[in-house]
């Protein structure tokens, strides 16, 4: 206000407390500390332009990179020295506030030593306002209109006149003309004569239209992209780096303490695989070892037998007791096939009559063989017999 800084307070009076002035910074600067109520920079609505854009859901998704050259071909200004504000009005409208870098850099310096305040409006948009209704704010050379709901100004008293007249060749003539002023007859004086009969004049000031303002219609704030509000993160640094650097190192020592856990469980791990696989090898020396412990359950449950087939050491005691009774023949070898229950047995006998003596023995325990081949050695005969469960 007359380029100065001021602010109104909850429960002020009409007069704004001066910014340029210790009493005041000290307030709000408390009430910035207490976070009790929300602080709102009013944007001078003479550096603000506002509107309303139509625009699709498709459009949208992408409105914060498009808005700038959207709007390109309505303003005279080089959109890349523009600030380009934005909030949805509905599922399909936009309201719009344009205005220049350099103002929101002004701005930025002049609140510098207020942080906090996170909501910058313009300052039309805090105009209380009804579907119908125009409000106007009279202070001194200054008025500050709002026609619509994103739609207003700050002009000068002298060209109220001619705004007016202007809006009521747009559009439609409002139902009531709300007016904020310390003079009424000069007041309702600057309005035209369409829209003189509609005013409701009252005594007071833009405090006075604050007052009644209960709640911000349009959530418009020009901090958005490049001035969106930053979280002060040097200011948290500065405040706990000694407990994070504390943490830090605690967790370091975790780290390592969980690495040098691990080496030693992995060398623990290695040594156990080892006794494992000698373990294994004393049993069985030959074959690839996957999991140990299995395959000797597997080796153990052939060798034990099950109800369905005969054992290793079943098939042996049995082929064992035949051919203890048969002194003149003798094994020559044995291989066992755990897969497939089956014995084979190289034998040496006496003659052809003993092989098969011995083959029928066999059955008659129980078992199944059948010669696979025969033939002489010298005085005696090698043959060699096939022995499985009984059939």
């Amino acid at each position: 206000m007359d380029d100065r800084l001021a602010w109104y307070p909850p429960g002020a009076s009409d007069e704004p407390r001066w910014l340029d002035d210790d009493s005041g910074k000290a307030q709000l600067r408390a009430a910035l500390a207490q976070r009790r109520s929300g602080v709102c920079f009013a944007a001078p609505g003479a550096d603000a332009r506002l509107m309303t854009l139509p625009i699709t859901r498709a459009e949208k998704k992408h409105i914060a990179k498009s808005l700038p050259f959207t709007l390109e071909e309505q303003v005279a200004a080089d959109i890349d020295e523009l600030h380009f504000a934005h909030a949805a009005l509905g599922k399909e409208q936009l309201a719009v506030a344009i205005c220049s870098r350099d103002k929101m850099s002004q701005w930025r310096e002049l609140l510098e030593e207020f942080p906090g305040i996170n909501r910058w409006s313009p300052e039309p948009l805090l105009l209380p306002w009804q579907e119908g209704q125009w409000c106007l704010v009279i202070e001194g050379d200054a008025v500050i209109v709002r026609n619509g709901r994103c739609e207003g100004c700050s002009i000068e008293r002298a060209l109220l006149p001619v705004v007016l007249s202007a809006l009521l060749a747009e559009g439609e003539v409002p139902e009531a003309v709300i007016v904020y002023g310390e003079d009424q007859e000069e007041d309702l004086a600057l309005l035209p004569e369409a829209v003189r009969e509609l005013a409701q004049w009252r005594k007071g000031n833009l405090y006075s239209a604050l007052l009644l303002s209960a709640d911000v219609d349009v959530n418009l704030n020009l901090l958005q992209g490049d001035y969106a509000a930053r979280l002060p993160l040097r200011k948290w640094w500065l405040q706990w780096r000694s407990v994070a650097v504390v943490f830090a190192a605690a967790f370091a020592l975790q780290l390592l303490a969980v690495f040098l856990d691990l080496r030693q469980l992995q060398a623990h791990n290695l040594s156990l695989r080892a006794a494992i696989e000698q373990s294994y090898r004393t049993a069985f020396p030959r074959g690839q070892i996957v999991e140990a412990e299995v395959q000797l359950q597997r080796q153990l449950a052939a060798l034990r037998g099950t109800p369905q087939t005969s054992g290793f050491v079943s098939l042996v005691d049995r082929v064992g007791q035949a051919i203890a009774t048969m002194p003149d023949t003798t094994i020559a070898t044995m291989n066992y096939n755990d897969k497939t229950h089956e014995m084979r047995l190289n034998i040496i006998a006496a003659d052809f009559e003993s092989v098969e003596r011995l083959r029928v023995l066999i059955n008659e325990a129980g078992l199944n063989a059948v010669m696979e081949s025969s033939n002489a050695q010298g005085d005696k005969v090698r043959a060699r017999l096939r022995v499985g469960g009984s059939a």
